[in-house]
């Protein structure tokens, strides 16, 4: 499946295919019980909101992927603008306390190859990526810095590794975000980004696209230009379903991209 819909269940509005045997979404900020600035779900604990409510609003997004029976494995990682990958196997219990310690000290994408093990990462700008194979997933923070030293692509070798699979087999999506035609950086990023994604950069402008730059990296990989599919979602122009850090002055919730693969 490579177009993905908007699906709305018991309030909970999230882009992407919940019905797959990976089961995946970008959420949107809406059907949740977080009080303004966080209005209404905000999945993020690092942000001031208060931490019933995001628990809570987790829990509604697993139940809209029918996936609450296994909130207890829920993966969250202290993201970090960085490029760790952390990788789990199975849901032993013992290595999910492992791969937890490893992400509370910072993780950007984790490779998951174990069913009943949701993964969540969140958002406001940053682009999310999600990587499908038949027999696992990853989810990827990808800000400009994971951008610039190609998270995404690693993820998806990474993921590729896992599964003995070729690359070329995997299908990426790329969420809501803020698009290129509206993140204007400095002079010296774009340089940054012109020498190594060259098609990332507007020449004679300072507007960056990550996108572009994300689905470089991916390709680099070996996953194929035809399998990487981007909603073109803008967060600071569509604050009304998104979070946007530079849309709403720094203080805001975080939507999620979020999957779980079914046994």
């Amino acid at each position: 499946m490579r177009s993905l819909a908007r699906v709305e269940r018991d309030g909970i509005a999230m882009v992407g295919n919940l019905d797959g045997r990976v089961a995946f979404g970008f959420t949107e900020r809406t059907g949740g019980v977080s009080e303004p600035p966080y209005g209404s779900l905000n999945l993020g604990a690092h942000v001031g909101d208060d931490p019933a409510a995001v628990a809570e609003n987790r829990r509604r997004v697993l139940a809209a992927l029918d996936a609450v029976e296994y909130s207890c494995n829920l993966l969250v990682p202290n993201q970090v603008h960085g490029d760790e990958v952390a990788v789990v196997h199975t849901a032993d219990a013992e290595e999910l306390g492992h791969v937890r310690t490893q992400i509370s000290e910072g993780a950007d994408a984790i490779v998951c190859l174990a069913s009943g093990v949701p993964v969540l990462l969140c958002f406001a700008d940053c682009v999310p990526v999600v990587i499908i194979g038949e027999h696992g997933f990853a989810v990827v923070h990808s800000g400009w810095k994971g951008t610039y030293a190609g998270i995404a692509g690693k993820a998806a070798r990474m993921l590729a590794g896992e599964l003995s699979c070729d690359p070329a087999t995997l299908k990426a999506y790329i969420g809501p975000h803020i698009l290129g035609s509206e993140y204007e950086v400095s002079a010296e990023l774009i340089d940054k980004f012109a020498e190594l994604y060259p098609a990332s950069v507007r020449p004679g402008s300072r507007l960056l696209d990550l996108s572009a730059a994300i689905r470089a990296s991916l390709v680099e990989a070996g996953v194929g230009e035809q399998s990487v599919f981007d909603t073109g979602l803008s967060t600071l122009s569509g604050t009304d379903r998104f979070y946007s850090y530079r849309g709403e002055g720094g203080t805001c919730g975080r939507h999620g991209a979020v999957a779980v693969m079914r046994p």
